[in-house]
């Protein structure tokens, strides 16, 4: 029987944090065989603790979360790498992505009319680019203020979305 996409990703860490491999069955391989993008995010006490992932499909899904739970526990730049101690107390969610879309609009009041909660966002400017999951919008509910903050994100000043180029996805998450 085939795991759950969060079994998944939990079985590749505890492995990870073992110093070893976690190569999953044929039924999850078979399950999660698609090219799909996703993001590995971790929990400890309700925060925070990693979330790393991929905006395009470029290998099944089964290894994309396999490397992006391994980004996330002991990679992510923003966090120490996780310990045997915290496994215990994670929580992990995977977000699997469509496919994005660029977001058209003559100016910014008529973008923000596009926008809703159900979208996870791409800014690109330059080489600037970030992106927040839909997830996000629990935390920033106003449309403004989440694309300032995902301006800032991407290094640049939290007007600059205005004249930015703007993608959106969706996703089907599995928590813990």
């Amino acid at each position: 029987m085939a795991l759950k996409i969060t079994e998944l990703a939990r079985e590749t860490i505890y492995a990870h944090l073992n110093e070893e491999e976690f190569f999953p069955d044929k039924d999850t391989i078979e399950k999660y065989k698609d090219k799909k993008a996703s993001f590995v995010t971790i929990y400890k006490n309700n925060k925070l603790r990693g979330c790393i992932g991929s905006l395009e499909a470029r290998q099944e899904l089964w290894k994309d979360v396999q490397e992006n739970a391994i980004n996330a526990g002991f990679h992510d730049p923003r966090f120490p790498p996780l310990t045997d101690d915290e496994f215990n107390d994670i929580k992990i969610e995977v977000s699997v992505l469509s496919t994005p879309k660029k977001l058209s609009a003559k100016n910014s009041k008529l973008l923000l009319d596009k926008i809703h909660r159900k979208m996870g966002l791409i800014l690109k400017k330059a080489t600037h680019q970030a992106t927040f999951l839909p997830q996000v919008w629990e935390e920033i509910p106003n449309k403004k203020d989440f694309l300032e903050h995902l301006s800032l994100k991407a290094g640049l000043d939290k007007d600059e979305w205005e004249s930015s180029e703007i993608w959106y996805y969706t996703v089907e998450s599995e928590k813990e």
